[in-house]
């Protein structure tokens, strides 16, 4: 989408569109979103700080000279890392937080720790960190950077990435002690609280993790001596770490300049971590946990945090934000609409338009009664979502459907099954069934692959043929 002002064209996303012009928001089409690359109109006008702060993204900064130069061309990195194969939902906050510093006009970095995944961070460890081996790592390293290229590259040119193993591996001991250790105070190390609490506990600390908020302000050091980076932001646990860095930088180089900035943890409204389910993280990348899988976690989401969250995971403006908060409150309020504007928005920025495309497909597709034709793509894409069972062909053919449905677990007695089917919740790829005799035929298996049980609308089974 573009329009031309004193002789220029500008290309603007749908969430930059938003924000200069909230009237038509909600008539932007969902598919034109993060095609464009950004102009950096949407908030170059208006501090990020304060934009950042309206929108719930803001715990601490170093210094409040960081509010007061809105125009001021900043340049800003965040860490990551490498400590599994996959980035998850709790690491989205440090790329969105980027995403706003772009979305302004400023430069930013991601800065992945190919050497600091080597030792590991304390803050928020009650345990030592285990060693990864070198190629475990560098699978780490690589997996990574390709979702945040993925995810950040295609927001901006001002966006860049950088690892700090490229300057690490060359750094001697003797001489990081003499030209950084002597600078660093180890009663003021030992004060933070990453590290004071971890001292407390039974198991301690180890030497080498002592040691962790010290690299990670070098890398501050480095990358503001040497790249012109002159603000570092992390999650709040990040604090120590960040002002490691800017106290080495003032000590060291003796200039100002350097700021530290940190948001919050993503967090439920009761104060457990968002971005957790009972099988684990909700991982950023498509090949460990599916745009589908992803959304539906997101889709999920109470309305006590939905507004919240509309705030802090996505780029619509405030003004609209409060619509749907406002609309949650109407008689008219369809249940769950929040949560699909939410789902639909983040599931576009992390996954683009392809997974947006294919989390909306099989929504849409495995909805019981639903009319979009089931394939067995579709149908895959679930099976590690639902439960699901695998069955020779031969066992399948000419089995009732009541029988299937207690045979695979999907319910628990033949009566309960008959009594599903008669209140008309019983379901056979999508298709309800009303005849308690019906029987499994071949163009019943989807593609000679797989069948799907529906019990209601939540309730499914996927029978894979083998």
């Amino acid at each position: 989408m573009g329009f031309i002002t004193r002789g220029h064209t500008f290309l603007v996303s749908a969430a930059n569109w938003r924000l200069l012009f909230p009237s038509t928001s909600t008539s932007v089409p969902l598919h034109i979103r993060h095609r464009y690359p950004l102009s950096g109109l949407c908030c170059s006008r208006r501090n990020v700080v304060e934009i950042l702060q309206e929108r719930g993204l803001l715990d601490s900064i170093t210094s409040e000279s960081l509010r007061h130069s809105p125009l001021t061309p900043l340049k800003v990195y965040c860490g990551f890392d490498p400590t599994a194969d996959s980035l998850h939902l709790g690491n989205l906050l440090g790329i969105i937080v980027l995403s706003w510093f772009l979305r302004c006009g400023h430069s930013a970095v991601a800065l992945i720790g190919g050497a600091t995944g080597r030792v590991g961070d304390p803050s928020g460890k009650t345990l030592e960190r285990p060693d990864l081996d070198p190629a475990a790592l560098d699978r780490n390293v690589s997996a990574i950077s390709a979702t945040i290229q993925r995810i950040l590259g295609r927001e901006s040119s001002s966006f860049s990435m950088l690892n700090n193993y490229d300057w690490w591996k060359d750094v001697k001991l003797l001489d990081f002690l003499r030209d950084v250790g002597r600078f660093a105070r180890v009663g003021t190390m030992v004060s933070k609280e990453s590290v004071r609490k971890r001292l407390e506990s039974e198991k301690g600390m180890s030497y080498t993790e002592f040691t962790y908020q010290l690299l990670q302000g070098y890398d501050f050091l480095y990358l503001f001596r040497d790249h012109g980076i002159n603000v570092q932001i992390g999650g709040s646990d990040q604090w120590g770490n960040i002002t490691a860095g800017t106290d080495l930088i003032r000590r060291i180089l003796q200039v100002e300049g350097a700021y530290g900035l940190t948001f919050p943890l993503l967090l439920k409204s009761d104060g457990t971590k968002f971005g957790k389910s009972e099988d684990g993280a909700i991982w950023l990348s498509p090949t460990l946990l599916s745009p589908y899988q992803f959304y539906q976690y997101l889709f999920s989401v109470s309305d006590a945090d939905v507004v919240r969250f509309l705030k802090i995971l996505t780029f619509l403006s405030i003004d609209e934000i409060s619509q749907i908060e406002k609309s949650m409150q109407g008689s008219g309020y369809v249940p769950n609409t929040a949560q699909r504007r939410l789902a639909e928005e983040v599931t576009l920025f992390v996954h683009g338009q392809e997974g947006l495309d294919e989390a909306l497909k099989a929504t849409q597709a495995l909805r019981p009664g639903a009319k979009a034709e089931l394939d067995w793509k579709t149908i895959e894409t679930i099976s590690e979502d639902v439960p699901s069972c695998s069955l020779r062909q031969d066992q399948v053919l000419n089995l009732s459907l009541v029988d299937l449905s207690v045979s695979t677990g999907l319910l628990e007695s033949k009566s309960a099954a008959r009594r599903l089917l008669k209140q008309g919740g019983l379901y056979l790829n999508n298709i309800r069934v009303d005849n308690d005799s019906k029987k499994i035929e071949l163009d019943d298996i989807v593609d000679g692959k797989v069948i799907l049980l529906s019990a209601g609308k939540k309730n499914k089974m996927v029978v894979t043929i083998t």
